[in-house]
C-alpha cells in the first residue's frame, strides 16, 4: 500500500494498543498517532507516550462519535483492537461483551462505509478477531488452519465470530479493505492482570514483596497454549497492513506450545522465592473451556515473511519485572 502517514489505534490504552503505538513511534518516523479511548479510560499503559499521539474521545457503541472522529481526521489505517477481552467476564455478562464487541465493530464498519460512498475516503482496516472462534478443536485438527470450523465456547468468542464476519461481510458488500487477523496468546509486561500468565507472574512479585502468602492461585493448568511475545504480535500487525490484501483472514502466534502447568513453572523458577505453593481456585474454573490451542501460521509468513523474534522465556522475564516494578512503586508512593 501507499506510505502510511497516520493511523487511528481503537484500544490504544490497552494492552496490545499501547505496544503496538510504541513499536510505530520507535520504528518509523513521520506517522501520526491516533487514538480512541474512551473519557474514563486509564492512560497508564500510555503515559510515556501521551505527548507524542492524539487521542480522540468516542466510543465504538456511539456512531455519531466515530462519524465525527473519522470525518475530522480520516486515517491511512485503522487498527481496530478495542474489545471486551475476558473470556470469563463475557459469561457474566454476555451482553456487554456483544454489545462492545460486535455492535462496535459493525458501528465503526458503518461510519467508514459512510463516509467511503459519500467521497474517496477508503482506509485499510485491521479488524482483530480471536483464536477463541475455532472453540475446542479436535486433535487431527492441529495446527489449526484458517479453514477450521467455528465451535465457539463462550459469549466472547461469540462476539469475535461476529465481528470477523462482520468484516468479511463488509468487504464482499462494499468493497471495505478489511483484513481479520486471529490472534493465539499472546503475553508480556502490562497484559492484564486477569490474564492467566500476567496473574501468576503478578501474585509471585506481591510474595516477593512480602504482600501475600507464598501460594499462587490457579484455574486449568491443563490447557496447551502456543504463546507469542505482544512485541512480536505488533509488528505482525504491522507487516499485515502493508504486505496483505484486503479481504483475507491470517492465524498469527507463536512457536513455543506447552500446557498452562508449565508455563507457570518457568515462571516460578525466576523467582526469588522458591517455596511457593499452587492452589485450584475454583473461582478460576470456565463454565466450559477451551484446552487445546496451536496454530498454523504458515499462511501469514509465506505472505509477509514474518517470525516471532522473542524468546519466551525473555517474555516471562519482562512481565514479572513488570510487577515487581508495580509493587515497588506501590510501596515509594506509600
Amino acid at each position: 500500500m501507499a506510505k502510511i502517514s497516520k493511523v487511528l489505534i481503537t484500544g490504544i490504552t490497552g494492552f496490545v494498543g499501547s505496544h503496538l503505538a510504541d513499536y510505530i513511534l520507535e520504528n518509523f518516523t513521520g506517522v501520526q498517532i491516533l487514538g480512541l479511548a474512551r473519557w474514563r479510560s486509564p492512560t497508564n499503559n500510555i503515559r510515556q507516550i501521551l505527548d507524542k499521539i492524539t487521542l480522540e474521545s468516542g466510543d465504538l457503541v456511539d456512531l455519531p462519535s466515530l462519524n465525527t472522529i473519522l470525518s475530522k481526521q480520516r486515517p491511512d489505517v485503522i487498527f481496530h483492537l478495542a474489545a471486551q477481552s475476558y473470556v470469563p467476564f463475557s459469561f457474566l455478562s454476555p451482553v456487554v461483551t456483544l454489545n462492545t464487541n460486535m455492535i462496535g465493530t459493525c458501528n465503526l464498519l458503518e461510519a467508514v462505509k459512510q463516509l467511503k460512498l459519500a467521497g474517496d475516503y477508503d482506509p485499510v482496516i485491521h479488524v482483530c478477531s480471536s483464536s477463541e472462534v475455532y472453540g475446542q478443536v479436535r486433535e487431527n485438527e492441529v495446527p489449526i488452519k484458517e479453514d477450521n470450523p467455528f465451535r465457539p465456547a463462550s459469549p466472547y468468542a461469540v462476539s469475535k465470530v461476529g465481528e470477523d464476519m462482520l468484516a468479511f461481510q463488509y468487504w464482499l458488500s462494499w468493497g471495505i479493505r478489511t483484513i481479520r487477523t486471529r490472534m493465539f496468546t499472546h503475553t508480556g509486561p502490562r497484559r492484564g492482570e486477569v490474564f492467566a500468565t500476567s496473574t501468576f507472574a503478578r501474585q509471585i512479585a506481591a510474595i516477593e514483596a512480602g504482600l501475600a502468602s507464598a501460594v499462587v492461585k490457579v484455574g486449568n493448568l491443563d490447557s496447551v497454549r502456543t504463546f507469542l511475545d505482544v512485541r512480536d504480535a505488533v509488528r505482525a500487525y504491522w507487516q499485515l497492513v502493508n504486505k496483505c490484501p484486503a479481504g483475507e483472514v491470517y492465524n498469527i502466534g507463536g512457536t513455543e506450545t506447552m500446557t498452562v502447568g508449565e508455563m507457570l513453572n518457568r515462571l516460578l523458577k525466576l523467582s526469588s522465592v522458591k517455596d511457593i505453593k499452587v492452589e485450584v481456585d475454583p473461582e478460576r474454573l470456565r463454565p466450559s473451556d477451551v484446552t487445546l490451542q496451536i496454530p498454523c501460521v504458515d499462511k501469514f509468513t509465506a505472505a509477509t515473511g514474518w517470525k516471532p523474534l522473542v524468546g519466551f522465556d525473555k517474555t516471562l522475564e519482562d512481565l514479572l519485572d513488570y510487577w515487581r516494578d508495580y509493587f515497588r512503586e506501590r510501596s515509594h508512593s506509600c
